[in-house]
């Protein structure tokens, strides 16, 4: 085996990094669509309360932050001849799928309009939507700090994985666009579906894809399982980890902001910048601008900069970038404006979405030192945890303003 062969096989690779990546598209297609849509869908399409919305979002988040700590305890307990991860992603691709078309098929589409059962299934669905979407994507990002080692393959690798991520969210932006003509308006209930079905294709496609050519979990790794401490031993490691701690604040506080923007983008689109139906491919437009700047922005200045001064001085400078960015969307007032926002916005968002997961590998691995044992999602559950109290958050602040 000669040396390019070796560094391949061991270490980092284009080809490695790439086939890994492609499971950002059932990541950010399923994600996505659920964080643009399904707000505006209930709220404006099939009617429901938006007090009646909050309230299952409440009971949703509650569920998901016990949902993502114990799906982490059990991956990281898991032994079998395909490892500890990969079962889990190949058991939720198809069930992901088809809840992504139930999402979008409530009681309403079949003459049924009351409140109180489209309450019930909305919650209920939203809820089994997050069980699956849970399983694909802990175990999916537990792989990454287990495949790549180094802080170096980590950073490679994470510009290789927000390329994939920025070219799917520009299709899961735009597609639904020119399926549906105005996200609003209940007339285009059956539109709604027809993209669900589509969305369901991709996921099931890019799963085949992913596990056909994803590089698998290291053999060293194989044994790991014997050491994972009890469930309640794990969460108390974890929160007890000061770098954990210091960590979580942040990144909660981004993800409620990335939370609220992009939930009531199709109702800024229409109400604060005027964009009518037939013209939601301008909508679609307007987020592909922010994430054509967040792969530009990654490449020339956060990854350079990152090399160069560390994941936490980068981090407080992009955070400080993101705030000043945003504050514009108060004042903007025609699609000029707003185009040229949404790309500056991307600068300062590129920044901490490429050093979430490789601050949180090197907790990992910090940890690893300190007791012997990896746990990427056993941590990545507890982060879940309290990430996931922000969309509370996020609905909370969006009722309250509705």
């Amino acid at each position: 085996m000669n040396e390019k062969e070796k560094n391949s096989e061991n270490g980092f690779s284009n080809k490695k990094a790439a086939s890994y990546s492609v499971g950002q598209i059932i990541n950010t297609f399923s994600y996505q669509t659920f964080a643009l849509l399904i707000f505006t869908f209930y709220f404006a399409v099939v009617g429901l309360n938006v007090i009646l919305i909050s309230i299952a979002f409440f009971i949703w988040s509650a569920w998901n932050s016990l949902n993502d700590p114990i799906m982490g305890y059990f991956s990281d307990r898991t032994h079998t001849k395909w490892g500890r991860r990969f079962p889990y992603i190949m058991f939720s691709i198809v069930p992901l799928a088809i809840v992504m078309i139930f999402l979008f098929t409530p009681p309403v589409s079949l003459g049924i309009g009351d409140q109180l059962t489209n309450f019930v299934y909305f919650l209920i669905i939203i809820t089994i939507y997050e069980l699956f979407y849970t399983i694909f994507d802990l175990n999916y990002v537990a792989l990454y700090p287990e495949i790549f080692m180094t802080e170096e393959e980590r950073t490679k690798k994470k510009v290789f994985r927000m390329s994939f991520y920025v070219i799917a969210l520009i299709f899961a932006f735009a597609l639904p666009a020119i399926f549906i003509p105005d996200f609003s308006n209940p007339k285009y209930l059956a539109q709604y579906q027809m993209y669900s079905i589509v969305v369901a294709i991709i996921i099931v496609m890019a799963g085949l894809l992913f596990l056909k050519l994803s590089p698998r979990e290291k053999p060293e790794f194989k044994n790991e399982y014997k050491n994972v401490p009890s469930f309640l031993t794990t969460l108390k490691i974890s929160t007890k980890n000061k770098s954990f701690r210091r960590y979580l604040p942040g990144e909660i506080a981004i993800w409620f902001v990335i939370g609220i923007h992009t939930t009531i983008v199709p109702l800024y689109g229409k109400f604060v910048l005027g964009i009518g139906e037939g013209e939601t491919i301008f909508l679609a437009l307007l987020l592909a601008l922010t994430f054509i700047s967040v792969v530009i922005f990654l490449n020339i200045l956060w990854r350079p900069l990152l090399l160069r001064i560390g994941a936490r001085k980068t981090w407080l400078i992009a955070v400080t970038v993101y705030f000043l960015t945003i504050v514009p969307l108060m004042f903007i007032t025609d699609r000029w404006q707003a185009m040229i926002v949404f790309f500056l916005i991307g600068i300062g968002l590129s920044g901490p979405i490429l050093m979430f997961d490789i601050i949180l590998a090197d907790i990992i691995d910090e940890d690893e030192v300190n007791t012997g044992t990896r746990r990427e999602a056993g941590y990545y559950g507890v982060k879940a945890f309290f990430f996931k109290l922000s969309t509370v958050f996020v609905f909370l602040a969006i009722s309250l303003v509705f």
